[in-house]
């Protein structure tokens, strides 16, 4: 309905894997094998993009290469400044928000020098009153280097209005109140300009000030500044020492090197406290980068680190430590539970039982605050709320409009995959730890945390399996999702899709890593991009991501997107002589992108989990250590990794040969039975392993060009009719009503019959390339009708703080100290089903960082409903209004009593500030 069949044809469904289940590499008896053949003398990999050698990576005209195993040289300069086009296009955001004009309308400026002229200046801007300046662009004319410009707006009719009225309407009909505005700032297409709203504040020289108070906001920004040092390094060599780490021999001097250069990283990466640095940029320990690391490689070579990393994201009172995210972090960032997974590799590494016993509390702990918070959806059996993980930029990935609120009610595929596999891992634990029960089967923790593993699988093949894409939906989203299904996005995501496949959560494993989009520099994070949003998340490629996704190419048995993997993680490390965060999709270069940092833990990570996991592929379990090895008949050879300590044990691994099968396993001569090593293994031995040298089956990747999808449209009612400004490049529009398609137009506007009931409306842009844009905000249609409201000030004590905007007489505050327990009456003509929402203030934060996002739990006659989610929406914008999440419920004709309760479970990630504000109670009646 909403999407378009842009992937290859269908491959065969296979059985779903049972969770924790392998596919073992066969051991096979043949004849004795041939002598392998060498490694290869010309390209080991080739694209149009770049190159991969034995010793070296060309990518045009830069060059690196391997000196020896420890040392590396290369030529890369960043073209990130070259060929700059100086139309300039920007426009201006009131608190760091995207709200000057509708989306699609910028100012725009051609930043070329004027015969007489002292410097580039813009003509005086009226804000919300488009500037489109006159000059043409000559053929071949670029930005020069360094070039300042200076921006100046007219903000007096906003302080007009402010001083008529006391607040200023916005174009999308917000009141923006006096006493909230605190800062005016830039956005824009050219560096340092930035069309991340969110982030526009922490950018120095994007906010304007009127030191003489006139109303004239000026700032001055350089464009096309050009750093001093344009490349990272020339070379790089060895200099630190780490032979108690494992080393690694090859054919190869290039991927030797870099698997020195990413182990030197490793070591450099731990502070001196003994937890894991995020990276050069980035001080401090965070859940998911710590996490995902560790799954990738750390708890083989550095597990004190990671234990020491993971204690410290643990609270004081027990439970992981959601980081910092959209709206105040927890529950609308849900995928702190990828520490459990993390936990529970270190366990399969080390057999540590006391750090068996000591993580196991807190993973249960963890589970059952979800639960009680409603985490899980109740409707949707198995999926989780909140943000894709790892994704903690709204606007990189979801639709502007969405809000942090709509970000917690959106299911994601990664955050699912996330807890399934927590819920396993809890199982697994508790079968080890805990007592067997007395009771039924049904009541123990091990039973119902498998089932909840299980329906998060099942979830995740029944609500985001697209069958006419052939890949899987990066979330669902919506708003009033009581009221409808939420819609699959279309958009592909990377890292959910490669930790579905990784951990036996897709029926078609092989069909979904054939299907998915990769671009010549490597696999994007989403697919296709969206318009008008800088890289970082869009538009952009993260190693550590595309690692995961070469394992679960090797899953797949994928040689192609395995091969490839490797390559898309070599060239970046090689060139730039570190493991960058993060580099642009689109044109591979490291220096276009929001945020990076050099000496990323989990883009280190990723390459040396490449080499465990990939080639080696060595598997954990409860029971010991299992061989898959996958080796790609480019990289045929003789790979040895020496010093690799598995708990007791330490191994010095021989593995020859290329493809998937072992012909001939040996533990000190001696054969080993199912290429497992007992757990129990202990002191040194050699592993030698042989593979058959047979072709793979062949293998494909869906390559596919930069793509930006269409724009998401503005959408307007008014006489029966939905209007909107034509969108660039699309061809067509479907209609949505309460998320279901209602029909397809070519023109911008459509008639709609005046609804019986509660009627949302939405329109999506679809391209000339089939490619859909994102659904547009659900825009209710004489919806007042169906409406009833509660004025809670009638409830409890009004505040006598100075806030604006409310309706009614006042609004109650509720905090961790100020009516905990608030209790009201709702009185019905007639009984039915309803939506509640709450309108709230909560100026705690940001839209998009820190961790003060206010919980309640709603009951009714003493049994809960739900939770009820009140995020952050900008620092001290007290007179910002919006809904809360609603909540589903049938009542009865005549009077009901209600009670909004801070509950134990409600505990934020913050833990002193739990706080907002509240204006009314809305009552929806369901269709």
């Amino acid at each position: 309905m909403l999407c378009r069949p842009f992937f290859p044809l269908r491959l065969l469904l296979v059985p779903l894997l049972v969770a924790g289940s392998c596919q073992m590499p066969k051991s096979t008896t043949q004849p004795a094998a041939t002598t392998p053949p060498p490694a290869p003398a010309g390209p080991v990999w080739q694209s149009a993009a770049y190159t991969v050698y034995r010793d070296s990576v060309v990518q045009g005209p830069y060059v690196a290469r391997a000196r020896s195993r420890t040392e590396l040289t290369s030529n890369y300069q960043s073209p990130a400044n070259a060929f700059q086009s100086p139309r300039v296009s920007f426009k201006f955001s009131l608190n760091g928000k995207d709200n000057e004009m509708p989306p699609g309308q910028d100012h725009v400026f051609v930043a070329l020098p004027r015969a007489g002229a002292a410097g580039l200046e813009t003509p005086l801007i009226v804000f919300g009153r488009q500037y489109v300046g006159p000059a043409p662009v000559p053929p071949e004319t670029y930005l020069a280097p360094n070039t300042p410009l200076k921006i100046r707006l007219d903000l007096r009719p906003v302080l007009a209005a402010f001083k008529q009225q006391g607040y200023y309407q916005l174009y999308n009909g917000q009141k923006l109140y006096q006493q909230d505005l605190k800062h005016v700032l830039v956005a824009g297409n050219t560096a340092p300009l930035s069309w991340d709203f969110d982030n526009l504040i922490n950018k120095p020289g994007l906010e304007l000030t009127d030191p003489d108070g006139n109303g004239i906001y000026e700032t001055t920004v350089v464009l096309n500044a050009h750093d001093a040092q344009k490349t990272t390094a020339q070379s790089w060599k060895a200099s630190l020492d780490v032979r108690d780490l494992p080393q690694y021999h090859s054919d190869y001097p290039l991927f030797d090197a870099l698997y020195n250069l990413a182990l030197e990283e490793a070591r450099r990466a731990v502070e001196p406290d003994g937890t894991f640095r995020t990276g050069q940029e980035w001080a401090g320990v965070w859940t998911r980068d710590i996490s995902y690391s560790i799954i990738l490689a750390q708890a083989a070579i550095q597990p004190e680190v990671a234990k020491t990393s993971l204690l410290r994201k643990v609270s004081a009172d027990g439970r992981i430590i959601q980081d910092t995210g959209t709206g105040g972090a927890y529950p609308c960032s849900t995928d702190r539970m990828i520490w459990a997974v993390a936990a529970w590799e270190v366990y399969l590494s080390t057999g540590d039982e006391a750090w068996l016993r000591r993580v196991y509390p807190i993973v249960r702990k963890s589970i059952e605050e979800d639960m009680q918070n409603d985490i899980y959806d109740q409707r949707r059996s198995g999926l989780v709320h909140g943000e894709t993980s790892f994704l903690d930029w709204r606007e990189q990935t979801y639709p502007k409009w969405m809000q942090p609120v709509d970000i917690y009610q959106s299911t994601s595929l990664s955050t699912t995959v996330v807890h399934a596999q927590a819920n396993f891992v809890l199982a697994q634990m508790a079968k080890r730890l805990e007592p067997a029960s007395d009771s039924s089967p049904g009541s123990s923790i091990d039973w119902m945390a498998y089932q909840r593993g299980v329906y998060g699988r099942r979830g995740i093949q029944a609500f985001f399996w697209q069958e006419q894409r052939g890949a899987f939906a990066a979330y669902r989203y919506g708003r009033t999702s009581v009221l409808y299904e939420l819609l699959p996005a279309p958009r592909t995501e990377a890292l959910g899709t490669a930790l579905a496949v990784l951990y036996n959560m897709v029926k078609q494993p092989q069909q979904v890593i054939a299907n998915m989009p990769v671009m010549d520099f490597g696999i994007p994070y989403v697919y296709p991009q969206t318009p008008g949003i800088p890289p970082y998340h869009n538009n952009a490629v993260w190693p550590f991501v595309q690692s995961f996704w070469g394992l679960a190419a090797a899953k797949a048995g994928n040689e192609t997107a395995f091969m490839e993997s490797v390559a898309a993680v070599s060239r970046p490390a090689a060139l730039f002589l570190t493991n960058k965060e993060n580099f642009v999709a689109s044109n591979g270069d490291y220096a276009g992108t929001q945020v990076n940092s050099s000496n990323m833990l989990w883009s280190l990570s990723g390459a040396l989990g490449l080499v465990y996991k990939g080639l080696f592929g060595l598997r954990y379990d409860v029971a010991g250590l299992t061989f898959e090895p996958f080796v790609p008949q480019a990289l045929r050879g003789t790979r040895r990794l020496t010093n690799f300590h598995y708990r007791q044990a330490t191994l010095d691994i021989e593995l020859t040969g290329f493809g998937n099968k072992i012909r001939s396993i040996t533990l000190d001569g001696q054969p080993l039975p199912d290429a497992r090593l007992p757990a129990a293994t202990t002191g040194p031995h050699a592993v030698r392993i042989e593979l058959t040298s047979e072709p793979l089956p062949p293998s494909t990747q869906h390559k596919v060009p930069h793509h930006v999808a269409p724009m998401t449209p503005e959408v307007r009612y008014a006489a029966g009719r939905l209007s909107w400004a034509p969108v660039a490049g699309a061809k067509a529009y479907q209609v949505l009503l309460n998320g279901q398609f209602a029909a397809r137009t070519t023109e911008p506007e459509f008639v709609v019959p005046k609804p019986t009931a509660y009627a949302a409306y939405q329109v999506v842009a679809v391209d000339a390339a089939g490619f859909e844009g994102f659904a547009s905000e659900p825009l209710p249609v004489e919806a007042e009708p169906f409406r009833r409201y509660v004025q809670l000030e009638t409830a409890a004590k009004k505040s006598t703080k100075p806030y604006k905007g409310y309706t009614g007489k006042g609004f109650v505050e509720i905090s961790r100290t100020v009516n905990r327990e608030l209790t009201f009456q709702v009185d019905l003509p007639a009984a039915g089903s309803f939506a509640l929402d709450f309108r709230y203030a909560n100026g705690n934060g940001p839209i998009n960082t820190s961790n003060k996002c206010a919980l309640r739990t709603l009951y009714r006659n003493d049994r809960a409903l739900g939770l009820v989610v009140l995020p952050q929406r900008g620092v001290d914008e007290w007179s910002d209004w919006g809904y809360s999440n609603p909540i589903q419920v049938s009542l009865p004709k005549g009077r009901s009593t209600f009670t909004l309760r801070f509950d134990a479970a409600n505990e934020n990630m913050n833990g002193e500030i739990n706080q907002a504000m509240l204006d009314h109670l809305r009552l929806t009646r369901l269709p």
